[in-house]
């Protein structure tokens, strides 16, 4: 699919690309949305899944000194989709999208942050395409995907399992797990996210009253993880990650199951003079667990890290 702008929406044409608010263009005959929140230097948000509609990401802390550009990756909610949907989705597809958004905003540099699967769109496009990049954080991603991946994964939920053994929400989550490999609807894919949910906090269940309003406003769309040729797309960065010349921040919750404490430390041994922290009472959600030491943490590394500097943290 050939990258061309295409037109502007209306609103966009009368506020310019970085006003608060809903903007949207089009891309090769396809709308890309995006949601701007707070002033500051630029932060452009990726979120997970694939397939994860993007509210969940929403960073209100960071959006008081920030300006976050909450990105809505096509295919997903009112992005438009490739006609391929819904196979297609590449890190490629995504981070050719993500190129022409950045060069939209017509700032001179600005950061990526991607979450989950998020994370290795943004360790893609840092790879690729990082001439108006000043840094990227990589948080809850990982170097690898597939067997190997997959089994960490199935050990980490086993351990929740056991320390959760007993409690009558247990069995719904390894339920959503079983399911997870079954989706081919946009409700396959909003029950397995929720089924799973109580697994991505450290405390789920402890806080169930603060976070069930959370689980319950998780919106999806069923995404494949296919090429247009049914293909996957396989991911093991560990070669290319050695050579990444963007400063980078990883941050990992220690009680992640799906991107854990194993592959944030990878990711840190990896890239040359990237930074770490390890979320100590976090899952897979550290931005709603500990958003104060994720906010310090990430608006510390934007600031130390605009204008190409390099300091480390």
């Amino acid at each position: 699919m050939s990258i061309t702008p295409g037109s502007n929406h209306a609103q966009e044409a009368a506020s310019g690309p970085l006003a608060p608010g809903t903007h949207s263009f089009e891309v090769g005959g396809v709308t890309q949305r995006y949601h701007v929140y707070g002033s500051g230097p630029v932060v452009l948000a990726h979120p997970g899944g694939p397939g994860i509609h993007w509210e969940y990401l929403r960073m209100p802390a960071l959006e008081e000194h920030l300006t976050m550009v909450y990105v809505e990756p096509i295919g997903t909610g009112e992005s438009g989709r490739l006609p391929s949907h819904p196979h297609g989705y590449t890190r490629d597809r995504y981070s050719r999208f993500l190129e022409v958004l950045i060069n939209r905003l017509d700032v001179p540099e600005v950061h990526l942050l991607g979450h989950s699967h998020g994370a290795f769109v943004a360790a893609y496009h840092a790879l690729h395409r990082a001439q108006r990049l000043a840094g990227v954080v990589l948080y809850e991603g990982a170097p690898v995907t597939g067997p190997e991946h997959g089994a960490e994964a199935g050990r980490m939920v086993e351990q929740f399992a056991a320390r959760h053994a007993g409690h009558p929400g247990l069995p719904a989550v390894l339920a959503a797990f079983g399911a997870m490999s079954g989706m081919a609807t946009d409700e396959d894919t909003v029950a397995v996210a929720r089924g799973v949910l109580p697994s991505y906090f450290a405390h789920y269940w402890e806080n169930e009253e603060k976070l069930a309003p959370f689980r319950d406003a998780i919106r999806a769309t069923f995404i494949s993880g296919l090429d247009e040729d049914l293909s996957p797309d396989v991911i093991d960065d560990r070669v290319a990650l050695k050579g990444l010349a963007v400063p980078a921040l990883v941050v990992v919750g220690r009680h992640d199951v799906i991107c854990g404490l194993r592959w944030g430390r990878e990711l840190d041994d990896l890239i040359p003079d990237s930074r770490l922290l390890v979320l100590e009472e976090s899952g897979h959600m550290g931005h709603i667990e500990e958003p104060e030491r994720f906010t310090e943490a990430v608006l510390a590394f934007v600031r130390e890290t605009a204008g190409g500097e390099d300091r480390s943290l």
